[in-house]
């Protein structure tokens, strides 16, 4: 009987591996915060968050499909922003075309915190699995 409950112990510690990673990428810093790591998670939930937020004030245009390549690595980008992605595609917010020089850089901002919130995100996976401390 306790070799079946270690074996269950041992499989779900190995699934709660990932929960840091999806919930990281999904809102970010959350999984800094499932990790204990209060400061780093407010951290990057700050940055994140306002890099989006002004991104989508100077009218940066939000990716949701890919005609050539540079419109995939765009989209990659704005996906990595986790729920901010889907919400606001699913309200409709974001810019379709891009207008003004201030709508490219706002683009670029949008962009720029997925690929960072994806690099926190494995940052609190890396942390989880022990591969950094």
């Amino acid at each position: 009987m306790s070799n079946k409950a270690a074996a269950a112990g041992k499989e779900s510690g190995q699934r709660a591996v990932y929960l840091p990673l999806i919930a990281g990428w999904l809102v970010p810093g959350a999984g800094h915060f499932l990790l204990r790591k209060w400061w780093r998670g407010a951290f990057l939930f700050v940055a994140i968050v306002c890099m989006f937020a002004l991104g989508m004030a100077m009218g940066g245009k939000l990716y949701t499909g890919a005609e050539n390549i540079l419109d995939m690595l765009g989209l990659a980008g704005d996906v990595g922003n986790g729920l901010m992605f889907f919400i606001t595609h699913f309200l409709g917010i974001g810019a379709q075309h891009v207008r003004v020089t201030t709508a490219d850089y706002g683009t670029k901002f949008m962009v720029v915190a997925g690929l960072l919130n994806v690099m926190a995100a494995v940052d609190a996976h890396n942390l989880r699995t022990g591969r950094k401390h």
